[in-house]
Protein backbone atom coordinates (compact mmCIF):
# COMPACT_ATOMS: atom_id res chain seq x y z
CA UNK A 1 0.00 0.00 0.00
CA UNK A 2 1.36 3.33 -0.99
CA UNK A 3 2.14 5.86 1.94
CA UNK A 4 2.04 9.40 0.95
CA UNK A 5 4.34 11.94 3.39
CA UNK A 6 3.23 15.53 3.01
CA UNK A 7 6.79 17.46 1.96
CA UNK A 8 5.35 20.74 1.65
CA UNK A 9 1.96 22.78 1.42
CA UNK A 10 1.57 25.93 0.55
CA UNK A 11 -0.65 28.23 0.37
CA UNK A 12 -0.18 31.89 -1.11
CA UNK A 13 -1.07 35.04 1.45
CA UNK A 14 -0.04 37.16 -1.68
CA UNK A 15 1.04 36.93 -5.17
CA UNK A 16 4.14 35.03 -5.98
CA UNK A 17 5.86 34.72 -9.60
CA UNK A 18 6.22 30.67 -8.83
CA UNK A 19 5.96 27.89 -7.02
CA UNK A 20 9.29 25.97 -5.46
CA UNK A 21 10.18 23.09 -3.05
CA UNK A 22 14.04 22.47 -2.68
CA UNK A 23 16.10 20.50 -0.30
CA UNK A 24 14.09 17.22 -1.24
CA UNK A 25 15.32 14.27 0.33
CA UNK A 26 15.78 11.07 -1.63
CA UNK A 27 14.40 8.84 0.76
CA UNK A 28 10.73 8.41 -1.40
CA UNK A 29 9.99 6.44 -4.23
CA UNK A 30 8.10 9.05 -6.20
CA UNK A 31 6.45 12.37 -5.81
CA UNK A 32 3.47 13.66 -6.77
CA UNK A 33 2.59 17.58 -6.71
CA UNK A 34 -1.41 18.63 -6.51
CA UNK A 35 -1.87 22.62 -7.04
CA UNK A 36 -5.05 24.63 -7.11
CA UNK A 37 -3.75 27.94 -8.71
CA UNK A 38 -4.83 30.95 -10.49
CA UNK A 39 -2.90 34.04 -12.47
CA UNK A 40 -3.25 37.60 -12.58
CA UNK A 41 -2.64 37.87 -16.14
CA UNK A 42 -5.36 38.51 -18.95
CA UNK A 43 -5.21 35.87 -21.58
CA UNK A 44 -7.89 33.16 -19.85
CA UNK A 45 -5.45 30.58 -19.39
CA UNK A 46 -1.66 30.77 -18.54
CA UNK A 47 0.67 28.66 -19.68
CA UNK A 48 2.79 27.27 -17.17
CA UNK A 49 6.60 25.00 -16.80
CA UNK A 50 8.32 22.81 -14.97
CA UNK A 51 12.49 23.38 -13.95
CA UNK A 52 14.07 20.90 -11.83
CA UNK A 53 16.84 21.39 -10.24
CA UNK A 54 17.22 25.09 -10.80
CA UNK A 55 18.34 23.89 -14.42
CA UNK A 56 16.93 26.47 -17.13
CA UNK A 57 19.32 24.78 -19.82
CA UNK A 58 15.84 24.63 -22.58
CA UNK A 59 17.77 21.73 -24.12
CA UNK A 60 17.84 19.65 -21.32
CA UNK A 61 13.65 19.69 -21.17
CA UNK A 62 11.12 18.12 -23.69
CA UNK A 63 7.79 17.52 -23.87
CA UNK A 64 4.31 16.34 -25.42
CA UNK A 65 0.92 17.14 -24.36
CA UNK A 66 -2.72 16.57 -25.78
CA UNK A 67 -5.39 18.92 -25.06
CA UNK A 68 -8.91 19.55 -25.37
CA UNK A 69 -11.07 22.60 -25.10
CA UNK A 70 -13.77 22.46 -28.35
CA UNK A 71 -14.91 18.83 -29.72
CA UNK A 72 -11.19 18.64 -31.95
CA UNK A 73 -8.67 17.87 -29.40
CA UNK A 74 -5.17 19.00 -30.03
CA UNK A 75 -1.24 17.73 -29.61
CA UNK A 76 1.53 19.33 -29.25
CA UNK A 77 5.43 18.76 -28.60
CA UNK A 78 8.16 21.00 -27.43
CA UNK A 79 11.67 20.54 -26.95
CA UNK A 80 12.94 23.64 -24.88
CA UNK A 81 10.84 23.02 -21.71
CA UNK A 82 8.87 20.61 -19.63
CA UNK A 83 4.70 21.58 -19.83
CA UNK A 84 3.36 22.56 -16.86
CA UNK A 85 -0.03 22.68 -17.73
CA UNK A 86 -2.44 26.12 -17.78
CA UNK A 87 -3.82 27.72 -14.76
CA UNK A 88 -6.96 30.51 -15.23
CA UNK A 89 -6.20 33.91 -15.17
CA UNK A 90 -7.92 37.34 -13.98
CA UNK A 91 -10.54 37.45 -17.15
CA UNK A 92 -11.86 34.05 -16.09
CA UNK A 93 -15.16 33.36 -14.00
CA UNK A 94 -14.64 35.06 -10.87
CA UNK A 95 -13.02 33.31 -7.62
CA UNK A 96 -12.75 29.89 -10.42
CA UNK A 97 -8.88 28.04 -9.78
CA UNK A 98 -7.41 25.23 -11.89
CA UNK A 99 -6.02 21.94 -10.90
CA UNK A 100 -2.76 20.20 -11.96
CA UNK A 101 -1.48 17.10 -10.78
CA UNK A 102 2.14 16.51 -11.43
CA UNK A 103 3.55 12.51 -10.91
CA UNK A 104 7.77 12.29 -10.91
CA UNK A 105 8.25 8.19 -10.58
CA UNK A 106 11.76 7.76 -9.37
CA UNK A 107 12.88 11.05 -8.92
CA UNK A 108 16.03 10.19 -7.04
CA UNK A 109 17.39 7.68 -9.31
CA UNK A 110 20.67 8.95 -10.61
CA UNK A 111 20.79 5.69 -13.72
CA UNK A 112 18.51 7.39 -15.84
CA UNK A 113 16.58 10.20 -17.28
CA UNK A 114 13.62 11.69 -15.08
CA UNK A 115 10.76 11.52 -16.73
CA UNK A 116 7.10 13.48 -15.24
CA UNK A 117 4.24 13.07 -16.50
CA UNK A 118 1.18 15.74 -16.15
CA UNK A 119 -1.57 13.73 -15.57
CA UNK A 120 -4.40 16.50 -15.40
CA UNK A 121 -4.64 20.06 -15.69
CA UNK A 122 -8.44 21.44 -15.86
CA UNK A 123 -9.59 25.25 -15.92
CA UNK A 124 -11.95 27.29 -16.58
CA UNK A 125 -11.18 29.55 -19.91
CA UNK A 126 -14.18 31.73 -19.78
CA UNK A 127 -16.42 33.95 -18.16
CA UNK A 128 -19.08 31.36 -18.02
CA UNK A 129 -19.04 28.06 -16.54
CA UNK A 130 -19.53 26.31 -19.56
CA UNK A 131 -15.43 26.39 -21.27
CA UNK A 132 -12.88 24.74 -19.93
CA UNK A 133 -9.84 23.39 -21.18
CA UNK A 134 -8.06 19.81 -20.27
CA UNK A 135 -4.88 18.53 -21.12
CA UNK A 136 -2.35 15.72 -19.49
CA UNK A 137 1.37 15.78 -20.99
CA UNK A 138 4.53 14.08 -20.77
CA UNK A 139 7.43 15.40 -19.67
CA UNK A 140 11.58 14.20 -20.20
CA UNK A 141 14.23 16.22 -18.22
CA UNK A 142 17.04 14.97 -19.68
CA UNK A 143 19.27 14.62 -16.40
CA UNK A 144 20.48 11.52 -14.02
CA UNK A 145 20.50 13.64 -11.15
CA UNK A 146 18.41 12.91 -8.43
CA UNK A 147 15.93 15.72 -8.24
CA UNK A 148 16.10 17.53 -5.11
CA UNK A 149 14.38 21.05 -6.09
CA UNK A 150 10.74 21.47 -7.71
CA UNK A 151 10.02 24.83 -9.32
CA UNK A 152 6.48 25.47 -11.45
CA UNK A 153 6.25 28.95 -12.67
CA UNK A 154 3.98 30.75 -15.20
CA UNK A 155 6.10 30.89 -19.12
CA UNK A 156 5.33 34.63 -19.32
CA UNK A 157 6.05 35.38 -15.47
CA UNK A 158 2.80 36.37 -14.51
CA UNK A 159 2.22 35.78 -10.86
CA UNK A 160 0.34 33.12 -9.06
CA UNK A 161 -2.39 34.72 -6.78
CA UNK A 162 -3.60 34.77 -3.59
CA UNK A 163 -4.87 31.41 -2.39
CA UNK A 164 -3.29 29.39 -4.35
CA UNK A 165 -2.37 26.20 -3.05
CA UNK A 166 0.15 23.81 -3.50
CA UNK A 167 1.33 20.33 -2.03
CA UNK A 168 4.02 17.95 -2.69
CA UNK A 169 3.94 14.64 -1.54
CA UNK A 170 6.73 12.05 -1.19
CA UNK A 171 5.53 9.05 -1.90
CA UNK A 172 6.80 5.38 -1.00
CA UNK A 173 5.90 1.73 -1.15
CA UNK A 174 4.05 2.34 -4.41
Amino acid sequence: MAAFTVIDHTELSGNATSYTVSSISASYDHLYLVASARSDTSVYIDFCQFEFNTDTTGSNYSSTWLDASTTTPTSNRATTYAHGGFVPDASVLADTFGSTTLWIPNYANTANFKQSILSSSVENNSTTNNEWITMVAANLWKSTAAINEVKWFTSGGDNFVQYSTFTLYGVTGA
